[in-house]
């Protein structure tokens, strides 16, 4: 039988005496905003209550209660996620780390540790403080919380040449479904005492444990960077001259947007972008200014050389920026257009342009626009699928289009995810991806950390296919 929110409220009374009100809270109207984050997932549940956590102890408090009554627990960061990794679930408690914002920086050990609700953003002003660097850098960076961007591995736009999340984790504090606290990894930079244990919670999407606690590797500044922006008449030029400079060098970033995604950023921000270039690529390179001059300038023949229509650059740092900001705000601009669909789809960067021209094709035949950003230094896409909710024809036709351009990447020899997770939205396509053996590897070791499944249920994993996989 459904509980009447009373009852419901009566049940979570011994979680409201020991966390004290202000942490646990009943309010429907306020319990409706931490249903969804901003895939917002239309099979989002009502929680019974959320839980804003301001300790490690607090976590501890809140996954003990919900273990001894079997009461699935979703944790959640900014909310910023893509992919529905934290949709709420029915009757249980949306566990938030959003006050959890302590950051502290160590200037001579180079390391950060940190809350995981403190903003992306945050982390690196407080190390800039200190002339040094955290390189993750998300689009969403100014909102986007470093417990999200753990729990899915964030990449971002530096990634080309600075990697993702994982590779600037060296520990976690992380809160285990029976309620235990386990440190795992610290300052050292070298560690390899037993199993990698923290790089199996990178990218767990909280469906193995609750991170409390970070402890991240920081870099020195970085020099201020050339930009390099470059347009192109053929989809097939831009990709050509993404795999040209490729080969020969690395630059600090290399973007690409396609034309409809050109086009909504024009609208939006009226900066003169070609609105009949099919594609435009944004390239930095942060090398001292001498070598960076040099970089740019053979990044710049290689795009003449792949028939670019206009290639300009600058060593000016706020010019530069305008164009950084312009990709950055790719996803929010398409967004005015209609619904999203959000993919993040990757495929091995030989395959970049086979992949790019599939999407068109899919796009095509289902008469539907698909925008694509791509952090194209390494082959990782986002086609962002535009819809009107209220066409259920388009909807369907959408929907479609989703199912299909995952299929391709996966032939093409890539992945359905690489830096947004899997969440709730990718879960059916998890299997074809991963395969029957490396899947029943997941389940295994989903089931030895959460053995009731309480943690972030029906994330990542089918909550039924757990049921039925064996037991380790």
């Amino acid at each position: 039988m459904t509980q009447t929110p009373t009852a419901q409220t009566q049940s979570f009374q011994e979680l409201v005496d020991t966390l004290g009100p202000d942490r646990v809270v009943t309010d429907p109207a306020t319990v409706e905003n931490y249903r969804w984050d901003r895939a917002n997932d239309p099979d989002a549940g009502t929680p019974a209550v959320v839980v804003r956590a301001g300790t490690t102890e607090d976590v501890q408090a809140t996954i003990r209660f919900a273990a001894s009554r079997g009461i699935p627990v979703v944790p959640r960061g900014a909310g910023s996620g893509l992919s529905g990794g934290s949709t709420a679930v029915t009757g249980g408690i949306v566990l938030s780390l959003e006050r959890m914002r302590d950051i502290h920086i160590d200037p001579l050990t180079r390391t950060a540790v940190v809350q995981p609700g403190a903003f992306n953003a945050e982390v690196k002003a407080a190390a800039a403080e200190h002339g040094l660097w955290y390189p993750p850098d998300p689009s969403s960076f100014e909102f986007c919380s470093i417990g999200g961007n753990i729990a899915t591995n964030a990449g971002g736009l530096c990634c080309v040449k600075y990697g993702v999340t994982t590779d600037y984790v060296l520990g976690l504090t992380v809160v285990l479904a029976d309620g235990r606290a386990v440190k795992l990894g610290g300052p050292t930079v070298k560690d390899v005492a037993g199993l990698d244990l923290t790089k199996l919670f990178i990218g767990s999407e909280g469906t193995l444990g609750v991170i409390t606690e970070i402890t991240l590797r920081l870099v020195p500044a970085q020099r201020p960077p050339t930009t390099l922006v470059a347009t192109f008449k053929t989809l097939d030029d831009s990709t050509n001259a993404i795999l040209s400079i490729s080969s020969k060098m690395r630059p600090s970033m290399l973007e690409f947007m396609d034309n409809p995604t050109i086009n909504a950023v024009e609208d939006a921000t009226k900066m003169g972008l070609d609105r009949e270039a099919e594609a435009m690529l944004v390239i930095q390179s942060d090398e001292p200014a001498e070598f960076a001059t040099k970089e740019i300038e053979q990044i710049e023949a290689l795009c003449h050389e792949n028939n670019a229509t206009e290639v300009f650059y600058t060593a000016d740092p706020e010019e530069g920026e305008a164009f950084v900001v312009a990709r950055r705000m790719a996803i929010p601009a398409v967004e005015r257009k209609g619904a999203l669909l959000l993919e993040d789809v990757g495929v091995p960067l030989p395959r970049l342009g086979d992949l790019v021209r599939g999407i068109a094709a899919i796009a095509q035949h289902r008469d539907i626009v698909i925008a694509v950003i791509a952090h194209a230094g390494d082959g990782n896409t986002h086609p962002l699928l535009v819809f009107d909710p209220t066409d259920a024809d388009q909807k369907q036709r959408a929907h479609t289009a989703y199912g299909e351009v995952m299929n391709l990447a996966i032939e093409l020899g890539g992945t359905i995810t690489g830096e947004h997770g899997v969440g709730r939205l990718k879960r059916p396509w998890l299997a074809d991806y991963i395969g029957e053996d490396a899947l029943d590897l997941n389940h295994r070791i989903k089931k030895a950390l959460d053995p009731e499944n309480i943690l972030n249920p029906g994330a990542v994993l089918d909550p039924a296919a757990l049921q039925t996989s064996q037991t380790p």
